[in-house]
């Protein structure tokens, strides 16, 4: 079976770079065919096995800027179009997103072959720690012919919707998830955070090198570090002072050059 792998890129915060290199690091960590959707409105330096999906302007896009800039959120709920019924007519099975600013590092089979029916993230690191039950929305996995509703839902009423999600969208996708019965967590030694299970706290992360948990699989770079900080080693914080991390490197960029080929990572 085909592994049906999507994700998002619009503006300029990210680089073609990061779009082949997490298609790398997919394909190098699935047993099986990797199908590699990216929806965008820039094609240009994507690698050529890379599917392009063309970045809509969603019928709800006006509602849905006035709530999110309520919230201040401008442009956070995006990612709401890669749930829409259809949007690759001869899909076959279900899909596993990825954020751009991640890393792969090890075999995805445990969280490709979660239930099909599920909707699938990781716990919210700080919503954890509060009580909270939101996933977060770096890796996440659903079935468009399952979970149309995380598009239609939206589309049918963008401003409470969003208001009701204080503008996040991983608060909309998971809360919607459990509100239909439809959502599970991935278990959170696959996924991880950079900041918060490789660093450590002062003086650990002034002495030590960045760490890999041995199970992990995703590495999450989300706040800082970002990913291109911490390779080389990021100062600009006490508590998130990083040293350079030498396995980031080798997975995020060696190994995606030596993949693809430098042109292209």
């Amino acid at each position: 079976m085909v592994a049906n792998i999507i994700c998002i890129k619009w503006g300029t915060l990210f680089g073609p770079e990061y779009v082949n290199r997490l298609y790398s690091g997919v394909r190098r960590n699935l047993s099986q065919p990797v199908r590699f959707f990216c929806m965008t409105e820039e094609t240009d330096g994507l690698h050529p096995d890379i599917e392009v999906l063309p970045l809509p302007v969603e019928p709800y896009a006006e509602p849905m800027a006035a709530a999110l800039a309520v919230a201040n959120r401008q442009g956070a709920m995006r990612k709401v179009s890669l749930f829409r019924p259809g949007l690759v007519p001869d899909l076959d099975g279900p899909f596993l997103g990825f954020d751009l600013d991640v890393v792969i590092t090890g075999d995805l089979t445990p969280i490709w072959q979660m239930p099909a029916d599920k909707i699938a993230m990781r716990h919210d690191w700080t919503e954890k720690r509060k009580g909270r039950p939101t996933g977060h929305g770096s890796v996440f996995r659903f079935d468009p012919a399952r979970h149309g509703y995380l598009y239609n839902d939206l589309a049918a009423n963008p401003y409470a919707e969003v208001e009701k999600a204080r503008g996040s969208e991983q608060r909309y996708t998971s809360h919607k998830a459990m509100d239909n019965s439809d959502f599970a967590y991935i278990p959170g030694e696959l996924v991880v955070s950079f900041k918060y299970d490789c660093l450590g706290l002062p003086p650990i992360n002034y002495l030590r090198d960045p760490i890999l948990p041995p199970e992990a699989r995703v590495v999450c770079f989300h706040g800082r570090p970002k990913m291109s900080e911490a390779v080389t080693g990021y100062k600009g914080s006490w508590i998130r002072h990083s040293r350079p991390c030498a396995w980031l490197k080798d997975h995020w960029i060696d190994r995606a050059e030596a993949d693809l080929g430098p042109d292209w990572a």
